[in-house]
């Protein structure tokens, strides 16, 4: 069961969720030359190409957390920053979150390798009608703490990605997803290449309604035992 405090028409609310779809969109970038660096990044660290641009993995509704701290099998895991509307009874809400992916099982099995790993998201969610008006204008930030320094890891607009009712239709052929169905929306190139960390910090930033939803979380590297 997930927890939000949601933000709508100057007013909050809390709400639980229980999850019953969960879809990650992979390659979900607008422009074509940065769709090619994202699979020439992930080529890099032995990924193949999608079967299809953009492509929707499914993955077990379980793996959603809201924890702050993430524990993974082994030290070949990293983060990636993404926009994710969830939808309600009420419509789609929108909130920050991590495609938290096993890379090394990434090379022989992409589907696999998002089963393999939770799935941070925020405990904020704002209503999606409130920032479609100016949706390219949101702003997504991602932090790693790698080798004991924080770094920038990702940073761009969401006019990089395709907008939700594109990746909505492209998936259901329809306008809309069925309630207590989690989306992933795609996400942007790490700066300095994909790279495990000890920890992942992500925001989301209104700069029209100026606002942010945060979310962070810690790393644990399990050992691998034969």
């Amino acid at each position: 069961m997930l927890t939000f405090t949601r933000h709508a028409a100057g007013r909050s609310d809390r709400i639980a969720v229980e999850l019953e779809t969960l879809v990650v969109a992979g390659w979900a970038g607008r422009d074509e030359a940065a769709i090619q660096h994202h699979i020439h990044e992930l080529a890099a660290i032995g990924v193949p190409p999608p079967s299809s641009v953009p492509v929707f993995y499914r993955g077990a509704a379980a793996l959603v957390t809201q924890s702050r701290r993430v524990e993974v099998l082994g030290p070949d895991s990293s983060g990636e920053i993404e926009p994710v509307v969830l939808s309600l009874a009420d419509g789609l809400w929108v909130t920050v979150g991590s495609d938290h992916t096993d890379r090394k099982a990434e090379t022989y099995g992409i589907a696999l390798s998002k089963q393999m790993c939770a799935k941070p998201v925020g405990t904020i969610l704002w209503k999606y009608e409130e920032v479609a008006p100016h949706w390219d204008q949101l702003m997504l930030r991602a932090h790693a703490v790698i080798g004991g320094e924080r770094v920038l890891y990702q940073e761009g607009p969401l006019a990089q990605l395709r907008p939700p009712p594109d990746l909505i239709a492209k998936w259901t052929g329809r306008d809309t997803l069925l309630p207590a169905t989690l989306m992933f929306g795609g996400t942007l190139g790490a700066i300095g290449g994909i790279r495990p960390a000890a920890r992942f910090e992500m925001e989301l930033i209104d700069p029209v309604l100026n606002r942010t939803i945060a979310h962070a979380y810690d790393i644990v590297d399990l050992p691998v035992v034969s």
